[in-house]
């Protein structure tokens, strides 16, 4: 079945040949069933009906079923439980968890720190202000992650102050998905699981910034973490 407000937008560029990847990608987009706006998919979250009807959270976008997509913010699930409005975009009876905001902060927090374990393991993250400050300075990082209550970031950022800060982290979360103590910094390398992170984070900030400090940090969150990694 296809998916609820399925939209798609071509996206520019062409450079094919024997042996090598084609450079064209096409952005897919699906209207948020709360605001009726269509965006990027890297801007929303899916979700589907289990066979009992409960509304589930597919933030991987695995999971069979016909897809209802929101908005990738707290206040927009919320509303979306409170009005009915998975029951009235699936025409059929749901029933939505109290606490389903909640599970889609978690589901998209492990999907980052997940992230940052494949970096480790594949020799892509410096950890540790030390080897954090020396990749910055020699421009081999393209994402800093500080943890939310580290000290002293605004001075490291300033090493390299074109590069996104993600701080949605704790040093404890930081901490078990690098392996490390209670950790205060990272830095990403150039490549496909900076970019991950940073959808991944920028999906996290509109419930995890929302909820701490307004929906205008979760918009300021947003924008740092979808600039674009070069590399």
């Amino acid at each position: 079945m296809a998916e609820a407000g399925n939209e798609a937008a071509g996206a520019a560029g062409a450079g094919r040949g024997r042996g090598r990847r084609d450079s064209w990608r096409v952005e897919t987009r699906r209207r948020c069933i709360v605001t009726g706006d269509v965006r990027p998919k890297d801007e929303l979250v899916r979700f589907v009906l289990g066979p009992d009807g409960v509304v589930v959270p597919d933030v991987a976008e695995t999971l069979p079923g016909r897809g209802l997509w929101l908005t990738a913010r707290r206040d927009i699930v919320d509303a979306a439980c409170a009005k009915g409005l998975f029951a009235k975009a699936a025409r059929r009876h749901t029933e939505a968890p109290a606490d389903l905001a909640d599970r889609v902060e978690a589901l998209l927090a492990q999907r980052c720190l997940e992230t940052l374990g494949l970096a480790r393991r594949s020799g892509q993250v410096a950890v540790g202000s030390e080897k954090v400050r020396a990749t910055l300075k020699a421009g081999k990082a393209a994402v800093l992650v500080a943890a939310g209550a580290a000290g002293g970031t605004t001075r490291l950022h300033a090493l390299a102050p074109h590069l996104p800060l993600v701080t949605l982290l704790s040093g404890t979360e930081l901490g078990s998905a690098l392996g490390r103590d209670p950790l205060a910094y990272a830095a990403l390398a150039p490549g496909r699981l900076a970019e991950r992170l940073l959808r991944e984070a920028s999906r996290l900030a509109g419930f995890r910034a929302a909820a701490e400090s307004g929906p205008r940090a979760a918009a300021d969150s947003r924008r740092v973490a979808r600039r674009r990694v070069e590399g």
